[in-house]
C-alpha cells in the first residue's frame, strides 16, 4: 500500500514536470539604448558678433569749403570750360573725416563775357558739378537751397555769380586768383560706404 502511494506520487511528479514548459535560464536584463544627447544649438553668429555700426550719412545741403585750383578770368574763360577746384578743409561727419582737404572738385563755366568799351565790366558765372570722394562723385551746388534744375533734370544747376562777393570791378574783367575760397553745398545725401 505504501509502495503504491510512493509510485503514484512519482508518476504524478513526472507527469507534472512534463506538462510544465521548459524554463530557460534567466537572461541578464538588456540595457535599453539611450537616445543620443542632443548638442546644444550653436549660438547665431550675429549674437556673438558686435552689432554693425550705424552708417554715416552726410545730409543734403551740408557745407563744403572749396578753393580755386587755377586762375580764372572773364577775358579768357569760355562757356563749357572746366574749372578746377580743391577741397579747402576736411569734410567731416561729426569727428569722422570722409574726404580730406585737397580732394578734387569740378565746376563748369556757364557764362563769360570780357570787359567791353564804355566801362562795361566783364561777366563770369559758373556751375558747381561735383567733389571726388574716393571713387564717388558727390554732386555740389552753390547755395544752401535748390534753385532750378540742371540740363538732365536731376542735378541742380545753380549759377554762381562772382560780382556780389567783390570780384567784379567796374570796367574791368573779373579776375579770380588761384586759392580764392568758394562756399559750396552738397546737392545730394551721401552715405559713407562701409568697409569691404
Amino acid at each position: 500500500m505504501q509502495y503504491t502511494t510512493i509510485m503514484g506520487s512519482l508518476i504524478f511528479a513526472l507527469c507534472a514536470a512534463t506538462a510544465l514548459p521548459a524554463q530557460e535560464p534567466p537572461q541578464p536584463p538588456t540595457e535599453v539604448a539611450k537616445p543620443p544627447v542632443a548638442a546644444a544649438p550653436a549660438q547665431p553668429a550675429l549674437a556673438q558678433a558686435s552689432p554693425a555700426p550705424e552708417k554715416l550719412t552726410l545730409k543734403e545741403g551740408s557745407d563744403v569749403n572749396l578753393k580755386f585750383a587755377q586762375d580764372l578770368s572773364s577775358k579768357t574763360a569760355v562757356e563749357g570750360d572746366s574749372i578746377n577746384l580743391t577741397l579747402d578743409q576736411d569734410l567731416k561727419i561729426g569727428d569722422t573725416v570722409i574726404c580730406k582737404a585737397g580732394a578734387k572738385a569740378v565746376g563748369t563755366v556757364t557764362h563769360s563775357k570780357k570787359a567791353g568799351m564804355m566801362g562795361h565790366a566783364g561777366e563770369l558765372s559758373m556751375r558747381l558739378e561735383y567733389l571726388l570722394v574716393g571713387d564717388t562723385r558727390l554732386r555740389l551746388r552753390g547755395s544752401k537751397g535748390k534753385e532750378g534744375q540742371g540740363k538732365e533734370g536731376t542735378a541742380v544747376a545753380l549759377t554762381v555769380l562772382f560780382g556780389p562777393i567783390g570780384l567784379l570791378k567796374k570796367g574791368k574783367n573779373i579776375e579770380i586768383k588761384q586759392g580764392t575760397p568758394l562756399a559750396a553745398y552738397t546737392d545730394e545725401i551721401y552715405v559713407v560706404p562701409g568697409p569691404k
